[in-house]
C-alpha cells in the first residue's frame, strides 16, 4: 500500500475528528479522497503538522489527529519531545513512514535506512507508540482513539504518489472553515 491508499482507508474514521494534514501530496491526497471543513490542509511549512495539531489539542477537548511523513518529522524533530512533555489524550500523530520524501520526488529518507521514528518517538518520552502496517493503519488508529490516550502511531508503507492537481482552495477559507469547526 501507498500513503493514498491509507488515506483512502481512513477516511470514514477522520470525517468526526479535526485533522491537520502534512505539506504536498498528503493534503491534496487526503483533499481529493473526502474533503472536510475539520480538514486543515497545509500548503507550507513542511514539518509542521505535528506541531501545530499538538497546539490545536491543547487548546481544546475534540479529538485531533496530525497526519504527518517521515520526512517531515524528520526535519522537526524538536516536535517529538515537546509532544511528550506537553500531554494532550485527544492529540494523535499518524506518521506515515514510506521511507522518502514524497511530495518532491521520492528521495529516501533515514527513516527508510537505519532511524526508526517509533524508537525515536519513545526515546524522547512518548509514552504510547505504535508501529503498524499500512494494511492496519485504520485499526490502530481506531483504537488510539477508543483508548483516549495521546498517541504516536508509525504506519509503514510503500514510497509512491498518484498524479492529482494542487489544491486551488483558497488559504485563508481553508483556515477560516477549519477554526469554525474547531469553535462548533
Amino acid at each position: 500500500m501507498i500513503r493514498s491508499e491509507i488515506l483512502r482507508d481512513i477516511a470514514p474514521i477522520l470525517r468526526d475528528h479535526l485533522v491537520v494534514c502534512n505539506i504536498g501530496l498528503p493534503s491534496q491526497e487526503l483533499h481529493m479522497i473526502d474533503d472536510q471543513p475539520t480538514n486543515f490542509y497545509m500548503l507550507g511549512t513542511m514539518g509542521l503538522s505535528s506541531s501545530i495539531g499538538l497546539g490545536v489539542a491543547l487548546a481544546q477537548d475534540k479529538t485531533v489527529i496530525s497526519i504527518d511523513g517521515d520526512g517531515s518529522v524528520l526535519t522537526n524533530l524538536g516536535t517529538l519531545p515537546t509532544i511528550a512533555n506537553n500531554v494532550a489524550d485527544n492529540y494523535i500523530l499518524l506518521i506515515i513512514d514510506n521511507g522518502s520524501y514524497g511530495s518532491t520526488g521520492d528521495q529516501p529518507t533515514y527513516a527508510g535506512k537505519k532511524t526508526k521514528l517509533e524508537n525515536v518517538a519513545s526515546a524522547c518520552g512518548c509514552e504510547n507508540v505504535v508501529t503498524c502496517d499500512a494494511k492496519d493503519t485504520g485499526k490502530a488508529l481506531q483504537a488510539a482513539i477508543d483508548s483516549k490516550k495521546m498517541t504516536v502511531i508509525v504506519s509503514k508503507c510503500e514510497s509512491g504518489n498518484i498524479k492529482l492537481p494542487v489544491i486551488t482552495m483558497d488559504p485563508v477559507v481553508i483556515r477560516d472553515r477549519f477554526m469554525k469547526s474547531v469553535q462548533a
